[in-house]
């Protein structure tokens, strides 16, 4: 195995246990581009890779199809899953915070929608996005000062400062490797790239994605994400042909993946390019 994936995957074995979070972005990531079903042996393959026994994935499989993210599809002896509603909708929203380009067109205005029941910050969040409609629309400028200290004081980024320092600091040894044109086997890069987003969107669903003028000028978030995009291009290709050789569903082997594949950090690969 490459060195620094052996790293990166040293590092996951001293973390909690997050197997059921990397079989979520194990779908998002590969599976749903290419029709959303999978036949559990593929994962379990995969999952060898990450040193992780069958029996963890499957009780993790287990969990997250009790818990309305995954349904079970059984043909004989195999079992086939795929995301349902619940689990397509979380991971499309994510999508674009993942993979898209960041807006760049701000006016120096936002919206601040007040809700009640505020006491819990996490419930609060999901109950803006779900009842915006009947929250309470206010427009504040960030042009003065009382309007930045507003922001800093609303979204603190130190946290995710750090996150984002940790993420480069764990896969700038890739990006190295890669760019050395060391070889990578197909099942390296495919477990390479999971980890990659696994880690990359641990972070950035927690960063308010605020707009450039409002962030500080070290900023570690677009160096995070400049390199998480040439990493994910220059995986794609190998960790591609691991599934076409690898992964099934009922049907035989994956369906090519849609244009939309192609399209994932495309910005990152124009900025490499220019710079």
């Amino acid at each position: 195995m490459a060195h620094p994936l052996a790293r990166i995957i040293d590092q996951l074995k001293r973390e909690p246990s997050r197997t059921g979070s990397i079989v979520i972005t194990v779908f998002g990531d590969a599976i749903v581009p290419r029709g959303g079903s999978v036949w559990l042996g593929t994962l379990l393959e995969f999952f060898k890779t990450l040193d992780i026994d069958s029996g963890v994935v499957r009780t993790a499989m287990s969990r997250l199809a009790t818990d309305g993210w995954l349904e079970r599809n059984k043909v004989g002896r195999n079992s086939f899953y795929r995301l349902v509603k619940k689990g397509r909708q979380t991971f499309d929203t994510a999508t674009k915070h993942i993979y898209d380009p960041q807006p760049s067109d701000w006016t120096g205005r936002f919206e601040l929608l007040l809700i009640g029941n505020g006491e819990d910050r996490d419930a609060s969040r999901e109950a803006l996005k779900n009842a915006a409609s009947r929250a309470i629309r206010l427009e504040v400028s960030a042009e003065d000062d009382s309007g930045r200290r507003l922001l800093r004081e609303s979204w603190p980024l130190d946290r995710t400062a750090d996150a984002y320092l940790k993420f480069l600091k764990t896969f700038e040894p890739l990006r190295g490797w890669i760019g050395r044109r060391e070889p990578l086997t197909d099942v390296d890069a495919f477990t390479a790239r999971i980890l990659l987003i696994h880690h990359y969107r641990r972070v950035v669903l927690r960063d308010p994605l605020l707009p450039t003028a409002l962030l500080p000028r070290d900023w570690p978030g677009r160096a995070a994400r400049q390199l998480c995009g040439e990493i994910y291009r220059g995986l794609l290709a190998p960790s591609e042909q691991w599934l076409d050789r690898n992964a099934t569903n009922e049907n035989g082997p994956l369906p090519a993946a849609g244009a939309e594949l192609a399209r994932r950090f495309v910005d990152e690969l124009y900025v490499t390019k220019r710079s």
